[in-house]
C-alpha cells in the first residue's frame, strides 16, 4: 500500500488528538517528544487534504499553553520539593545539573525564558513546573506562555507543512522507508539546532551567573 493510500484512512481527530495531548503533556513537565509528533504530524498534513494544518497548528498550541499553564499550576504548589521528585522519577532530564543550568536561565532571562524555552527541549519540559516553582507572577509566565506556544507551534507546523507541499510530486511517490527518510532528515536538522542551544546553556553556566533571588507575588 502507498502511503498517500494510507493517510485517507487516518482519522483527522486523532492526529489533531494526539498532537494536542502529546505536546499538552510535555509541557506539564512529562518528557515525550512532543516535537516529534507535531513535526510528524505536519508533514502528514502537507499530503493529506483531510488534515487541516490551521487546525492542526491551533490544537499544537492549545496543548502548548494549556500543559504550561497546568505545570505553572502545579509547580507553584510543590515547590523545589516537586523538582527533586521529578529528579528521583526522571534522573535524564531533571537532574540536578539541568534544573540549574534551566534555573539560571529563568533568573537571568525571566519572560524571555519562558518564550524562548518553548524552542528548545529542555526548557520546554522545565517551563511551566519552573516557573511556579520560582514563583513568577502569572500574568508575566501567561503572556511567554501563549506567545511562545503559538509562534513554536504555528510555525513549526507551517513550515513543516509547505516544505511537504513543495515535495508533493515527489512524496507522493515515497514508500514507508522514504516516508521515515523524511522525517529522519527534519529531526537531525531539529538536533543540530538543541546541541547549539545546549552548547550555550553549558557556556553560560561555565560563565558563573550567580542565581538571583525569584521574583515574588503575583
Amino acid at each position: 500500500m502507498h502511503v498517500q493510500d494510507w493517510l485517507e484512512t487516518v482519522p483527522a481527530v486523532s492526529i489533531y488528538a494526539l498532537v494536542g495531548l502529546v505536546i499538552g503533556l510535555e509541557s506539564l513537565g512529562i518528557p515525550l517528544p512532543g516535537e516529534i509528533i507535531l513535526v510528524s504530524a505536519a508533514l502528514l498534513s502537507s499530503q493529506h487534504e483531510g488534515i487541516n494544518p490551521v487546525v492542526l497548528g491551533a490544537c499544537a498550541s492549545l496543548g502548548a499553553i494549556v500543559g504550561d499553564s497546568i505545570g505553572y499550576a502545579i509547580g507553584r504548589k510543590g515547590g523545589r520539593p516537586l523538582l527533586a521528585w521529578l529528579g528521583a522519577k526522571f534522573p535524564r532530564h531533571f537532574s540536578e545539573g539541568h534544573v540549574a543550568t534551566a534555573e539560571r536561565s529563568f533568573q537571568k532571562w525571566g519572560m524571555w525564558a519562558v518564550f524562548f524555552g518553548r524552542f528548545i527541549a529542555l526548557l520546554r519540559i522545565f517551563a511551566g513546573p519552573l516557573a511556579g516553582v520560582l514563583r513568577m507572577p502569572y500574568w508575566k509566565f501567561l503572556i511567554a506562555n501563549v506567545l511562545g506556544g503559538i509562534v513554536w507551534a504555528g510555525g513549526t507546523t507551517a513550515v513543516i507543512y509547505y516544505v511537504g507541499v513543495v515535495a508533493e510530486s515527489w512524496l507522493k511517490r515515497f514508500s514507508w522507508l522514504g516516508l521515515v527518510a523524511a522525517v529522519l532528515v527534519g529531526l537531525a536538522s531539529m538536533l543540530i539546532v538543541k546541541r547549539k542551544a545546549k552548547r550555550a546553556s553549558a557556556e553560560r553556566a561555565e560563565a558563573g551567573v550567580e542565581p538571583v533571588a525569584a521574583p515574588a507575588g503575583d
